[in-house]
């Protein structure tokens, strides 16, 4: 079985069928969508139910995803990784109802951390599409630097895109959220204006 992780507010765990219809509810807004590089819109319950047929028990860890839980609300979101080469590469999406509020934040920093506990990989990757501010702050939050631009298939916009690459290395990481070290309050992330996913 894939780990279950818990935060201050969080549960992050593995897919379950249940998650279809918030999945669906949720990816079927193009300004979430339209964030995203393989998820089509109009998203539809079937695809929410396809997707979820291909998440297995027992996967490594640059396979793992996990349900965004959040306390007394349940399903919001979606965090995890995909193989490329030996590589990681990290994704994450949250529900628009809950943008805003440094959950996405505390999901990542919880999900890197166990990652780079279960595995030796020296890095992360990760992305954003260049108009998506809010996720790239994120990213930075979490020590993140920009390694350059090249183009990416946007499903939901049907059209290549210019794409923000990112790398977070083991070290900078480690430096910028040691062990026990916690989000800044949301109020605090208001002000700096970077929660957003």
């Amino acid at each position: 079985m894939n780990p279950t992780l818990l935060t201050e507010r969080l549960i992050l765990r593995p897919p379950q069928t249940g998650d279809a219809e918030p999945i669906a509810r949720y990816l079927n807004d193009l300004e979430v969508a339209g964030n995203l590089a393989r998820v089509p819109f109009p998203y539809h319950l079937s695809d929410a139910r396809a997707w979820l047929a291909t998440q297995q028990a027992r996967q490594a860890p640059n396979q793992t995803s996990f349900s965004i839980e959040l306390a007394g609300v349940g399903y919001v979101g979606h965090i995890g990784y995909q193989p490329s080469g030996k590589d990681a590469i990290i994704g994450y999406w949250l529900g628009k109802p809950h943008w805003g509020r440094g959950i996405m934040t505390e999901a990542a920093i919880a999900t890197v951390r166990w990652f780079f506990e279960r595995t030796d990989a020296k890095a992360i990757y990760s992305g954003v599409f260049h108009f998506n501010a809010a996720s790239l702050a994120i990213q930075h939050r979490l020590g993140f630097t920009e390694t350059g631009r090249s183009t990416l298939l946007c499903l939901a916009r049907g059209a290549e895109l210019e794409h923000i690459d990112t790398k977070l290395t083991r070290e900078r990481f480690q430096q910028g959220w040691p062990a026990g070290k916690r989000p800044a309050s949301a109020t605090d992330q208001v002000l700096e204006g970077t929660i957003k996913p």
